[in-house]
């Protein structure tokens, strides 16, 4: 089927207070098993490709969107393609023609003002061509291998009223909050702030979406679903489920040298790792067309 429009996905996902998932993909075999998981669990799925993923392409971010595309077009259950975590605008501009029918636009690292007046600058140009945008208040941490901030540190946690202030100047379709998860996680400990969580949802009139969730338990992310998050972020869970998955094959089979019985070992992972997730985050009485 064609490719799906995340904002279409998210919007029906928060309707039904119930959340898509979003996969970060890396490889073609991140393509193929977010995609299988999708079908067996007969649930909608978006397929991210973030900025740094395309510094690991070798900066080229086509060769794996029109893999993910001609991947998604054979889907028979609708998969969308999202542009995650973009700072640069040379690459935002590559989003349309690519197949992406959504970006998440990343200006959270700069001072409130500086986030304001670049966020609003990308949503009029996504906008003008039809994307739908994403936007980061707060600092959630972790990538680039940088630590998370204190919980108690300034900018740390989402405020409610700033929140809102910042959708209505800039117009984002939603919003990823700060509320305790933490990027590149391969421990699953991380304690949402839920009581914030729904201050935010019961303030904000977007869709709010959670980033780090590899790093959240099962009961947490659940809560965090019924608390207004709509668009549901792992990266992480999926590397930790492939590299674990080949260096078992390898440990087995230290004669191999043929690349696919490993790499097909870490996709079948991936595939049961986004199975089960996505039956964490849509629930058992979500509309999964």
């Amino acid at each position: 089927m064609p490719l799906a429009r995340t904002g279409e996905l998210v919007t029906r996902a928060a309707e039904g207070r119930s959340a898509v998932a979003a996969f970060n993909i890396i490889t073609l075999e991140h393509v193929e098993a977010v995609i299988a998981g999708a079908e067996s669990a007969g649930a909608p799925v978006v397929l991210q490709v973030s900025e740094n993923a395309v510094k690991f392409r070798q900066g080229r971010l086509l060769p794996l969107a029109r893999a993910a595309t001609a991947a998604a077009e054979r889907a028979s259950v609708p998969v969308a393609l999202h542009l995650d975590h973009v700072q640069s605008d040379d690459l935002l501009r590559q989003a349309p023609d690519a197949g992406f029918s959504s970006v998440m636009y990343d200006a959270a690292r700069l001072p409130y003002a500086e986030n304001l007046a670049a966020t609003r600058a990308a949503v009029a140009w996504t906008h003008a061509r039809g994307l739908w945008i994403e936007a980061e208040l707060g600092q959630i941490g972790g990538k680039d291998g940088k630590p998370p901030l204190d919980a108690h540190a300034p900018g740390a946690r989402t405020d409610p009223d700033e929140a809102r202030a910042f959708v209505t100047d800039t117009g984002v379709d939603a919003l990823a909050v700060a509320v305790g998860s933490v990027h590149a996680m391969t421990t699953r400990t991380a304690a949402l702030d839920q009581d914030l969580l729904k201050r935010l949802s019961a303030t904000l009139s977007v869709p709010l979406v959670l980033h780090g969730s590899s790093g959240v338990p099962d009961d947490g992310l659940v809560e965090a679903v019924a608390g207004g998050i709509a668009k549901v972020n792992v990266g992480t869970a999926l590397n930790k489920a492939m590299t674990g998955a080949v260096r078992d094959f390898l440990a087995a089979h230290p004669e191999a040298v043929d690349s696919r019985p490993y790499l097909r070992a870490g996709r079948e992972a991936m595939v049961r790792e986004v199975e089960r997730l996505i039956g964490v985050v849509a629930g058992p009485g979500s509309d999964r067309r």
